[in-house]
């Protein structure tokens, strides 16, 4: 398969210094492999998605000139090929309905369930009779609907994390309010756009088992992952909007020298004054020179 690369942020709010440079580290990693680096916009929450943010993030990727290839994904423009997923993994029988409430989730993912991990979804719901669902549909019951994973172990190489290795619950793909989950749209999206190589925040890497299984199950290639390490905020958290650091509109700050900042914390450049363009960095780039431990950016 092609390294073909992607970025796909969310329009719920600014992108911040973290979320740029994981976009700018995604772009070096395609251009570096001579392939296409594709976008993509995670919208499909509509309570939470905002056309203006859109058009906001897009601008500040511009600014830093970080050029995309073909036209731009829009999740909620593909609700079909969602469906069209799901139908497949219940042609298998790999999907239940699940009635569980939070509250239920919390209490029943507290006890222990052998090989599961700390938190996982017991599988509560599974084993219900195909007339106790319908019972429950006809009762107006809410539901989610979760993969039939079988607690399988599924391990993968990241090219900067190196061997990892996860035990899937039974995961939600489709939400009790029938939007579908991230996990399965950005499955699906990867594959349709031919995704070859995923680079994103080393905070995503433990649901790499899950999407892994899920491309298996639909018989869609599995691209290569490469999990970034974090920008921290100054309480030694992940760097996230609570902490006020939009980049680029909402700052009013310099794209040249927000991209020398991004540039010096990824070990590219020797000082946060050094400017120089993506192309620049691009003869500077080699994936074992980036940081393997979080790092703050000031």
């Amino acid at each position: 398969m092609r390294f073909d690369g992607r970025f796909a942020p969310s329009p719920t709010g600014p992108l911040h210094l973290g979320s740029l440079r994981t976009a700018l580290v995604a772009w070096l990693f395609a251009r570096w492999r001579g392939a296409a680096f594709r976008l993509r916009v995670e919208d499909l929450d509509p309570q939470r998605s905002r056309t203006a943010l859109e058009r906001e993030q897009l601008s500040d990727l511009a600014a830093l000139r970080l050029d995309w290839d073909g036209p731009v994904m829009r999740q909620s423009q593909r609700l079909g090929a969602y469906d069209a997923a799901l139908a497949r993994l219940r042609a298998q029988d790999r999907v239940y309905e699940c009635f569980c409430t939070r509250a239920e989730i919390r209490e029943a993912a507290s006890a222990p369930h052998g090989d599961l991990p700390e938190g996982a979804y017991p599988g509560t719901c599974r084993a219900l009779s195909e007339s106790e669902r319908r019972r429950r549909i006809a009762d107006g019951q809410t539901f989610a609907l979760r993969v039939r994973a079988g607690a399988e172990r599924i391990a993968f190489v990241d090219e900067l994390l190196g061997p990892r290795s996860g035990i899937v619950d039974d995961f939600v793909v489709r939400r009790t309010d029938g939007i579908h989950a991230y996990q399965l749209a950005v499955v699906v999206d990867d594959a349709a756009q031919r995704i070859g190589e995923v680079v994103r925040g080393a905070d995503l890497a433990d649901s790499t088992p899950r999407q892994i299984l899920l491309a298996r199950l639909l018989g869609l290639p599995v691209p290569v992952y490469a999990h970034v390490a974090l920008v921290l905020g100054p309480d030694g958290a992940r760097l996230a909007k609570r902490h006020g650091a939009p980049a680029l509109a909402h700052r009013g700050e310099d794209p040249e020298r927000v991209l020398a900042r991004l540039a010096h914390s990824l070990g590219l450049a020797r000082d946060r004054a050094s400017i120089a363009t993506p192309g620049e960095l691009l003869a500077e780039f080699a994936p074992e020179r980036l940081p393997a431990q979080a790092v703050t950016i000031h």
